[in-house]
């Protein structure tokens, strides 16, 4: 007996069927949702240093990729810096966007929500008191980070404010800034 392939749906650019086949084996069998990601970091020069982006693990398996990711982080000239590459703040804001539009781009397809159109932008402030060590009850890091989201699609206005609170509840980075970690 010959058994007919199975359709694959696609919704967001999203292969739904493929995404219900992993949430299906995570529920089977845990250990497959457990992941582990690294990157490798090298200072060049002041400010300026490289990170290499390769292995990774997870699905019970180590992952090599073809052609490892370059990240660079340097500092505009007003932070004696050459402006080679973002800085870590704006790649930290860059996960961010990356992840939250993910989430809800996943998230969408999965509820079977059709998404034409998707863009944030991400405004975050810094007190350089803190990283100089000149006030202790300044932090180093991001006092403040504004998100805004601009979806378009044939949704309900409840639709789209469901779409956008995804990416509070289910984004990995959104979580670890926003509750920390170890």
């Amino acid at each position: 007996m010959k058994t007919m392939p199975k359709e694959t749906q696609m919704l967001n650019g999203v292969n739904v069927t493929q995404m219900n086949e992993t949430i299906a084996a995570v529920k089977e069998t845990p250990a497959v949702a457990k992941f582990k990601f690294s990157a490798k970091n090298k200072w060049l020069d002041g400010a300026y240093n490289r990170s290499t982006i390769n292995e990774f693990s997870g699905a019970l398996e180590t992952f090599h990729r073809e052609r490892p990711f370059i990240l660079e982080n340097d500092e505009a000239p007003v932070l004696l810096g050459e402006d080679r590459a973002p800085n870590p703040v704006e790649n930290l804001l860059h996960a961010l966007a990356g992840c939250i539009t993910t989430t809800m781009v996943y998230h969408s397809a999965a509820r079977g929500l059709a998404i034409d159109e998707l863009e944030t932008s991400f405004e975050g402030d810094v007190d350089l008191h803190g990283f100089l060590g000149l006030r202790d009850d300044v932090r180093p890091g991001f006092q403040q980070i504004r998100v805004n989201v601009r979806i378009k699609g044939d949704l309900t206005d409840e639709q789209i404010r469901d779409i956008a609170k995804l990416a509070e509840r289910f984004s990995p980075v959104f979580d670890t800034l926003t509750k920390g970690t170890n």
